[in-house]
């Protein structure tokens, strides 16, 4: 019993080494049709490693032939299932570029735009990858809007305006926090232009209030009447669309600050 346990671990170690052996003797070889039928194994076993390999030798081989199609579409799928989004998205793209007419060509479209929203990081981080997931995803409802796929298109945009948002409000409330009162009104007024529907927009309207007061009252004193005149613009705006707002009892103490020192 104790030679068969030692002995298992010399088994498994040589199984291994004849498949590797058979692997690198499959690379070297010229027979194109055994690479083809095996990288198919390969990639259908979840081995998408050895698949690749094989695939990226065959490539320049198959290219305008009927298997060029089947080759871009496992490669791309291969490096998704690695969850490399980067090239995934690029041989996506590169696939419906080479085979716009394939049946395969809408899937792969959404599947481009799909790895560039996996990769979308943290709404904290750079998101120029969220703008350009938002981008292809629109080039996916415009190409395709009849496409069955389009409710979850819409679901995942919506997350990713969602990410834009919270980035936008995170900056412009730091703005406000750091005392630059006149980007921070800026900013506010940004977010509320750009995300019309946003949960923020009360909070941000009576910010843009609270930081006219700040900004009137840190001004050199010719400005100071401009900027006052800016705070009862504004609290009139947040009235106007919030008339029983959390806020009234603040902006009516923040209005009457305005008013004692606006010129007449």
């Amino acid at each position: 019993m104790l030679r068969k346990i030692l002995l298992l671990p010399l088994l498994i170690l040589t199984l291994i080494q004849l498949s590797c052996g058979g692997y690198n003797k499959l690379l070297k070889s010229a027979d194109n049709t055994e690479k083809f039928e095996a990288a198919v194994k390969y990639y259908h076993d979840g081995d998408y490693n050895r698949a690749l390999q094989l695939f990226d030798q065959l490539i320049p081989f198959y290219r305008g032939t009927d298997k060029a199609e089947m080759i871009n579409y496992y490669t791309a799928n291969s490096y998704y299932h690695q969850g490399d989004f980067i090239l995934a998205n690029y041989y996506f793209k590169t696939f419906t570029k080479n085979f716009p007419n394939s049946s395969l060509a809408e899937e792969c479209l959404f599947m481009a735009a799909f790895c560039k929203y996996l990769d979308s990081p943290m709404y904290s981080l750079d998101q120029t990858s969220t703008l350009e997931a938002i981008q292809e995803f629109q080039m996916f409802v415009n190409l395709y809007p009849a496409s069955d796929r389009i409710p979850r298109v819409n679901q995942l945009m919506d997350e990713l305006r969602a990410k834009l948002e919270k980035k936008n409000y995170e900056i412009a409330r730091l703005y406000y926090n750091m005392g630059e009162y006149q980007a921070a009104i800026t900013s506010f007024r940004n977010v509320y232009k750009d995300f019309p529907d946003t949960k923020y927009r009360e909070e941000l309207l009576f910010l843009t209030l609270k930081a006219y007061i700040d900004f009137a009252a840190n001004s050199v004193p010719s400005k100071k009447n401009e900027r006052y005149r800016g705070a009862l613009e504004a609290y009139n705006t947040l009235l106007t669309f919030y008339p029983n707002t959390v806020y009234l009892k603040e902006a009516e103490n923040l209005k009457k600050i305005a008013l004692k020192e606006v010129e007449p």
